[in-house]
């Protein structure tokens, strides 16, 4: 960690940096101005085996423990209650996947702009060198932009969670999360049927093959439900205490007006409370965070 007088020594470099006459040169963005997509093959594997795991406990789910059942208000419930779950869980990746976490525009660090905000003596602007822009937030080595509230870069979502994408990312937790929780359930009620039963008779599969399946899809939702459930109570606690991964990992000093864990969330999820909270179809209002890092005072 750097000390506070580093700190002020980078602070005055950066600064008298932006104050030269040299104009900048916009750096290449990159990214598609159409669609928010980020070009990166660990990302996209990830992405695409998170989509293979949910087919799969779909697959089991339906051909293996619902769709064999002599219980047609079972098979019915549970399966529409799984499938519910498994479509706002993908369409929540997509959405965090694809919309624009809160990158900084490139190549703005210009001298008419920096007059344009009307700074106060004392106060200074932050310049990130990578991209020539006014740096309120940290840089993504792998998005190569600046983001919003950056929290942390997620290859499952082959995305950065900022500003604008984080009510998709908590959703997305929390959804698979839910259907986790809801495949061992059903796993152990199938289990115990079985063995009550006769096993060619509780599967359309062989006896191995259906054990097989089941197992697999056990470890599958245990692995998960645990993974995703730490990662859904660390966003919470994050958004409660407005206060990002890196921020916390970083020990960064708080320089933000505290706000209340409702205002937070509200901020997060929009204003007022309804539904749409747990809809990934919908984008919440403009957030209300943080101040601008050049209004940070030295």
């Amino acid at each position: 960690m750097k000390s506070p007088v580093h700190r002020c020594r980078d602070v005055e470099r950066q600064a008298a940096c932006l104050q030269t006459e040299q104009p900048c040169v916009p750096v290449s963005q990159h990214i598609p101005s159409g669609m928010w997509f980020i070009r990166d093959a660990c990302g996209i594997v990830c992405g695409v085996i998170t989509w293979m795991l949910v087919f799969y406990a779909e697959f089991v789910v339906l051909f293996v423990m619902l769709l064999p059942s002599k219980n047609l208000t079972y098979s019915l419930v549970n399966g529409t209650v799984f499938n519910t779950l498994a479509f706002l869980a993908l369409a929540s990746h997509f959405r965090a996947m694809c919309t624009d976490p809160g990158a900084v525009p490139t190549g703005n660090a210009t001298k008419e702009y920096i007059e344009s905000l009307q700074l106060k003596p004392g106060q200074v602007v932050y310049k990130c060198p990578k991209c020539c822009s006014i740096k309120p937030a940290h840089h993504c080595s792998v998005c190569k932009r600046c983001i919003r509230k950056m929290d942390h870069h997620c290859p499952w979502v082959n995305n950065c969670v900022g500003e604008n994408n984080q009510k998709f990312f908590v959703l997305f937790t929390m959804y698979i999360a839910l259907i986790s929780l809801h495949s061992l359930v059903m796993v152990v009620f199938h289990f115990l049927y079985c063995f009550e039963d006769d096993w060619t008779k509780c599967s359309s599969f062989s006896p191995p093959a259906t054990v097989i399946l089941l197992i697999l899809l056990c470890f599958e939702a245990l692995l998960f439900l645990i993974f995703t459930s730490v990662m859904f109570g660390t966003q919470v606690h994050s958004i409660c205490t407005d206060e990002t991964g890196i921020e916390q990992l970083k020990k960064e000093e708080r320089r933000w007006g505290k706000k209340t864990k409702w205002m937070n969330t509200k901020a997060v999820f929009g204003h007022p409370f309804s539904i749409f909270w747990f809809v990934p179809l919908t984008q919440p209002g403009k957030a209300h965070g943080k101040a601008e890092s050049y209004q940070y005072v030295v």
